[in-house]
């Protein structure tokens, strides 16, 4: 192989990465995504209100789909599709004080 022949120039990359992500956003209930590793992986955050579980699979299908048949990319991409719900509490001890009455 001849050297410099597998790299790509900077505007090449960013293109990739804006393809990306723009492939992304594209769909119903993307929150935000983010191309990591080069473009070889986009991470993709979902609203959970808007996404069940079911949809969030088949989303990540489609998109690897889109990538597939718009883009020309070396290897492969990993599509990951993150839909998360947290819920947060405290616990807290309540000191209580007697006061004995004389």
């Amino acid at each position: 192989a001849r050297p410099g022949a597998r790299r790509e120039s900077l505007e090449q990359y960013l293109k990739r990465v804006r393809a990306l992500e723009e492939i992304a956003n594209s769909h119903k209930g993307v929150q935000e995504s983010y191309a990591l590793q080069a473009g070889r992986e986009i991470r993709i955050f979902v609203k959970p209100e808007a996404v069940d579980d079911l949809a969030a699979i088949q989303m990540a299908r489609d998109i690897a789909r889109k990538i597939e048949e718009t883009m020309q990319y070396p290897g492969q991409i990993k599509v990951i599709v993150i839909r998360e719900t947290r819920a947060t509490e405290h616990a807290k001890q309540v000191c209580w004080r007697i006061n004995a009455l004389v």
